[in-house]
């Protein structure tokens, strides 16, 4: 690490406080405050943490300014078109592409971990119909801690790479099923034939002896879908990911915090936001009116799936899920209201200069949730699409921070404002 230093003034005494700069392989340089409060008496304040780092990682790397997103190093945009969702997932969990053999090693393995105990229906038998399909995940996820108690303990690469491979080949399982118990539906078992993201289609759309029709272009649009959600460096879910790695958590455990996380609508469940919003605008003859609102200061109306809080210039999955969403609509010959709604609302905002000027372009929210409608997955299962996608990633950072030399428990501070000591009457 560099030795450049920053000199911090405080204006109230004039003591002169020096802290190291730590470098980045590419990105902004860091000034590490770890000693700030010992050296100061005070804490640094960052509602947010929008300009602090909490930790060091080697496995992605997000350029908001320029639109960059990279795994490892990998562009998204070669991943998504290049690769499959399971060679992104071994590249996470691994630090390297798979070779050809061992893709097809990865799949197989996969393939037959997706089964999951039979004592899990037994936990989603109890839960009511109607239930979230996000709820039920979760509470699946934990109940893995139950079955495979012994990964509390982890100590060699084996074992990380067990652990690690088995929650990304069963929660596709918990996720449709989860599914399906919300609605009443029999439960489909894995296919040892099929590949991962064809899989899951299958597990939501089949019925005991019937065949399911699964159409190529079905497939790889999901597939890419999974693979541009699969990480996205400190967000608020991987956050608490790694919070509860570093209490020495069970990693099932929290990977099912960060599914808690997801299901807010400000995070996971935004493309649902999407979807809810189109249905209420209806026809193309009332996007003008929305669009106005969307521009009135005075309105409270936001408009959903535009701008994205990392990205200020464009999203580089946007762009991606674009290109997919277009193919799809052609193949299968989708054309409704809602899509004509959406093509209408972002032919504005990108050519309209209140949009543009903000760097409100559409996100992969506004993309996503179209093709999740169009491959006919239910709203309430938009997140639960993204969990899957996103467990590679919580997993690689778990495995990342779990094997560091030292972990230190993480601990905010906090600006305390409410009332001082008081005396008893």
């Amino acid at each position: 690490m560099a030795k450049n230093t920053v000199t911090i003034i405080n204006n109230r005494d004039g003591k002169e406080y020096e802290f190291n700069i730590l470098d980045a392989s590419i990105g902004p340089s860091v000034v590490d405050i770890s000693s700030f409060y010992k050296e100061t008496g005070m804490f640094t304040y960052d509602e947010g943490y929008t300009s602090t780092a909490s930790c060091e990682s080697k496995i992605t790397y997000i350029d908001g300014a320029a639109g960059k997103l990279m795994y490892r190093g990998y562009d998204i945009s070669y991943m998504a078109k290049e690769k499959s969702f399971l060679d992104t997932a071994y590249l996470l969990l691994n630090g390297e592409l798979p070779t050809k053999e061992e893709s097809k090693e990865f799949r197989i393995e996969m393939n037959k971990r997706a089964f999951v105990h039979e004592g899990i229906r037994k936990l989603y038998d109890s839960f009511p119909d109607r239930a979230h399909p996000m709820a039920i995940l979760s509470a699946g996820v934990s109940a893995l801690s139950t079955i495979y108690f012994n990964h509390l303990e982890i100590n060699t690469p084996e074992e990380y790479r067990e652990m690690a491979n088995r929650i990304v080949a069963k929660v596709p399982t918990l996720a449709a099923m989860s599914y399906r118990y919300s609605n009443g539906m029999p439960i489909i078992y894995p296919d040892l034939d099929k590949t991962f993201t064809e899989n899951f289609l299958y597990m939501m759309r089949a019925y005991p002896h019937k065949h399911v029709d699964l159409k190529p272009i079905e497939v790889k649009a999901l597939d890419t879908i999974f693979t541009l959600h699969a990480d996205h460096e400190q967000n608020a879910s991987t956050t608490a990911v790694r919070n509860l790695a570093s209490t020495m958590a069970h990693p099932y455990a929290a990977i099912s915090a960060g599914i808690g996380a997801l299901w807010g609508r400000s995070h996971g469940g935004a493309n649902e936001s999407v979807i809810r919003q189109l249905e209420m605008i209806g026809t193309v003859d009332k996007v003008d009116e929305f669009i106005a609102r969307a521009k009135d200061k005075n309105d409270p109306f936001r408009l959903m799936g535009f701008g994205h809080r990392v990205y200020k210039n464009f999203d580089p999955r946007a762009t991606i899920l674009k290109d997919i969403r277009d193919k799809l609509m052609d193949e299968l010959g989708i054309s409704s209201e809602l899509v004509a709604v959406a093509n209408k609302i972002e032919h504005i905002a990108l050519n309209d200069e209140y949009f543009v000027s903000r760097g409100l372009y559409p996100n992969i929210d506004f993309y996503s949730g179209l093709i999740l409608r169009a491959l006919k997955i239910p709203k309430e299962m938009f997140a639960v699409i993204f969990v899957i996608g996103r467990t590679p990633g919580w997993i690689a950072q778990w495995s990342e921070l779990r094997q560091q030399k030292t972990i230190k428990i993480a601990r905010p501070r906090q600006l305390y404002t409410g009332k001082t000591e008081r005396t008893p009457n």
